[in-house]
């Protein structure tokens, strides 16, 4: 006769908006569960009226980034093994985002950001000019590469508590991006980039407490960028004042 199944307590928070409640399930354990495994089973055997978003499931996109346990993590890339307390799981939708149901944030407040940031290519030539030739050692370009990698994943704007208390903070990842641009020799409005981050909403309002660096599944490090843009916007204050 096989043994029992090992049974997780999973709550999951159900709800739209700022209206909800967490609600119980039973989950068997399995080996090497993740997750969003653990989601997809309640979704799949329990209640198919749960709302969550996923895509890849292999750590390649980011929309299945939930809070698990109170903390912002890639759900496909999170073994319940190393999460799970007790035999509980809590898992709950992104934080300093809206709900749109149970599991699902509105990305649109995270974009948002973004455009204020000015955190899109700012071109010099047109697609029939050669493509300009970057040297790849040139200080520049390595700390432009240095943040290239995010993916939009939101995991660092969640787990940012200046997002939280600031509605206005450009946030962790719109940051990241700013910085990318403001190192890329290709892009044509470095003064845009540092008008729009130097504003009220920009990167002075960061604490430095590192939250963004901590949880990025990705390994990079905004509070570094942040950094940086501090640095050059000051720099670009006083040549202004001269």
């Amino acid at each position: 006769m096989s043994s029992a199944k090992t049974m997780l307590l999973v709550s999951v928070w159900r709800g739209t908006g700022t209206q909800g409640r967490y609600e119980a399930f039973e989950v068997p354990q399995e080996d090497n569960q993740t997750i969003l495994d653990v989601v997809s089973w309640v979704q799949q055997n329990l209640d198919a009226t749960l709302s969550y978003r996923f895509a890849c499931r292999v750590g390649m996109c980011g929309s299945c980034a939930m809070m698990v346990n109170g903390k912002p993590r890639w759900t496909c890339r999170t073994h319940v093994g190393k999460v799970a307390e007790n035999g509980r799981i809590d898992v709950a939708p992104l934080r300093n985002l809206p709900v749109i149901k149970d599991l699902a944030t509105d990305m649109d407040p995270f974009f948002d950001k973004w455009v204020g940031a000015e955190g899109h290519f700012h071109p010099t030539r047109t697609r029939a000019d050669p493509i300009e030739a970057i040297n790849p050692e040139s200080p520049s370009r390595k700390l432009a590469d240095e943040g290239i990698e995010c993916i939009n994943c939101a995991v660092c704007f969640a787990a940012c508590d200046t997002v939280t208390a600031n509605s206005d903070y450009l946030g962790p990842a719109a940051l990241n991006r700013a910085w990318t641009l403001l190192n890329d020799e290709k892009d044509g409005d470095r003064t845009g980039v540092l008008d729009a981050v130097s504003g009220s909403g920009g990167c002075h309002n960061c604490h430095s407490l590192g939250s963004c660096a901590a949880y990025c599944p990705n390994e990079l490090s905004p509070i570094t960028a942040i950094a940086g843009l501090k640095r050059e916007t000051a720099r670009s204050f006083f040549r202004k004042g001269r």
